[in-house]
């Protein structure tokens, strides 16, 4: 899949009636607040191992994650509503996952990326340490396959989520 093949949100929901001074936008406010949503998506990035990198560079030039309301990364949970979780979960790092998703305000959402995150990975079954998997610790709205999952992995699921928020399921 290329960049340029991946397809952008929704337009903006409703119907514009023309009147002779000028034009009526007719809309549901739920349907208004959604698309609002899932076009200003403030990514926590919760980067542990070797997703992170395939996650900053889907922010990179190249990819430009902004170009699909993504643009504002936070560092600190109260600005951010959709975290992305890239890389390895330890039973010490765990809490502190938690942690941040509990400061985060609602509506948030949870992207696990690559391999590591959805299922604990290769290290699981040599280690006692790794959580098999972001969902035993907080609920998961996407998963990403891949050790490391592309960028192109990445858009695909964020706008995965803009969809399901668009379509009052978030």
């Amino acid at each position: 899949m290329d960049v340029k093949d991946v397809k952008g949100p929704d337009p903006f929901p409703g119907e514009v009636h023309q009147t002779p001074g000028g034009g009526i936008l007719v809309s549901k406010l739920d349907a208004v607040i959604n698309w609002a949503r899932s076009n200003s998506l403030w990514p926590l990035v919760f980067g542990t191992s070797c997703c992170a990198i395939e996650m900053m560079s889907t922010a990179s030039a190249k990819y430009d994650w902004s170009r699909f309301g993504f643009e504002v990364a936070r560092a600190t949970p109260r600005q951010a509503d959709v975290i992305i979780i890239a890389g390895t979960i330890v039973n010490k790092m765990a809490p502190v996952l938690k942690r941040l998703y509990d400061q985060m305000p609602e509506p948030k959402y949870v992207i696990a990326m690559g391999a590591c995150a959805t299922s604990g990975g290769p290290f699981f079954y040599n280690t006692y340490s790794v959580v098999k998997g972001a969902d035993h610790i907080i609920p998961v709205d996407v998963y990403v396959a891949g050790c490391p999952p592309r960028p192109e992995a990445l858009l695909h699921a964020l706008i995965s989520l803009q969809q399901k928020i668009m379509e009052g399921k978030g």
